[in-house]
């Protein structure tokens, strides 16, 4: 006997047609080949779809946190190499050896590692060398670059494919960014050969800077519809909606407290909605009290209260008449995911990976949802 269907209380619509037209951004904007960057189940918008849409539209890497995500992008089949964004444990090594993923390497310890499994496999291990200029989490210091290109160079368990950096703060610190590029195409020229594939800018670098060595960029956020530096949010469509429910509608009378910690009390007889959607989904629990609003029907209505686990309790104003079962949305046309996480005093890279599994993704393939 078939189970009872239940609508969802929370869903996040994605748009695949705003997916590709931001990478088509990417791609005029940099004139480089693309390194699609789908860690965190590609910003919270689901890795499978998503790496479906940009495998489309051609890119030559795909880039993932770990060998985790790696196991399941290479599940899909798709005919795009997948890149390890961070250093490998050395009991995944052999793992990434044998399915051809490539791995940034960071430090000798990586180097003779990878060599040993890679020589005793009858392998050759694809590599990049990373190079810390100031990010401080990993890659070689410029100072051990030249010895750790020559120690990879010269062995035949690798092929050495690429080099890369990391830019800590090119949406904040452009003096920085700019000294930290000539720094990186500097050492790059400085290599016996050029490598296939060098990279450095992330989006906010790919938007706003310009590097004389590299080939290759790594956008992340612009690609799910967020410029990092606003003056550039223009060119950019919005990939995700994020709506829920009505799930009850009640008149309470003035003195009434709402929700947890009694911060809010009504003043007036007041028609309140209970919406199913609360941090347990990855609202932030910081939105309670900073005047968060959100869209019903084209009216902006208040979020009063705390939130909680699982709900959301709203002010429905005299003049509007709602009922169980009414959509809305919380962040994506009315409200952008930028200020959400304004409110909520994070990033919007937290918000959109903070979306958490139990919202169900809805794929839309419209021209855009939001231009």
């Amino acid at each position: 006997m078939p189970s009872p269907c239940s609508p969802p209380r929370t869903w996040a619509e994605i748009s695949l047609s705003g997916l590709r037209h931001n990478l088509r951004v990417v791609k005029a904007r940099s004139g480089q080949n693309v390194m699609a960057v789908v860690k965190a189940n590609a910003y919270g918008h689901g890795i499978e779809q998503v790496a479906s849409a940009f495998a489309k539209e051609g890119v030559c890497y795909f880039g993932v946190a770990h060998v985790y995500e790696a196991r399941q992008l290479a599940q899909l089949n798709q005919d795009v190499p997948i890149y390890l964004l961070s250093p490998t444990m050395p009991q995944e090594r052999a793992e990434v050896i044998q399915a051809g993923w490539t791995a940034c390497l960071s430090s000798f310890e990586e180097i003779e590692d990878f060599e040993r499994i890679a020589q005793a496999k009858h392998k050759q291990a694809t590599v990049h060398l990373a190079l810390d200029t100031g990010m401080g989490r990993g890659g070689f210091l410029p100072q051990d670059l030249l010895k750790a290109f020559h120690q990879v160079e010269t062995s035949a368990a690798f092929k050495l494919e690429g080099i890369g950096s990391h830019l800590p703060s090119a949406d904040e610190d452009p003096v920085y960014t700019q000294a930290q590029f000539e720094q990186f195409d500097t050492l790059v020229e400085s290599l016996p050969r050029r490598l296939q594939y060098i990279h450095l800018a992330n989006s906010a670098g790919l938007l706003d800077y310009s590097s004389r060595t590299t080939n290759l960029v790594r956008p992340g956020l612009m690609l799910y519809g967020v410029s990092p530096l606003p003056q550039y949010q223009s060119l950019l469509h919005t990939t995700m909606r994020l709506k829920s429910v009505i799930s009850l509608i009640r008149q309470v009378p003035a003195g009434h407290s709402i929700s947890y910690g009694r911060s809010f009390t009504t003043q007036e007889d007041s028609q309140i909605a209970t919406v199913g959607i609360g941090y347990g989904d990855g609202l932030p629990r910081a939105l309670s009290g900073e005047n968060l609003q959100i869209d019903y029907r084209g009216h902006m209505i208040p979020v009063i209260g705390r939130i909680t686990m699982d709900q959301i309790m709203c002010l429905i104003p005299p003049h509007l008449t709602a009922q169980a079962g009414d959509h809305v949305e919380i962040f994506g046309t009315a409200t952008s995911i930028t200020e959400i996480a304004a409110l909520s005093k994070t990033i919007p890279w937290e918000i959109f990976t903070g979306i958490t599994p139990r919202v169900l993704r809805s794929y839309k393939d419209e021209q855009t949802l939001l231009q």
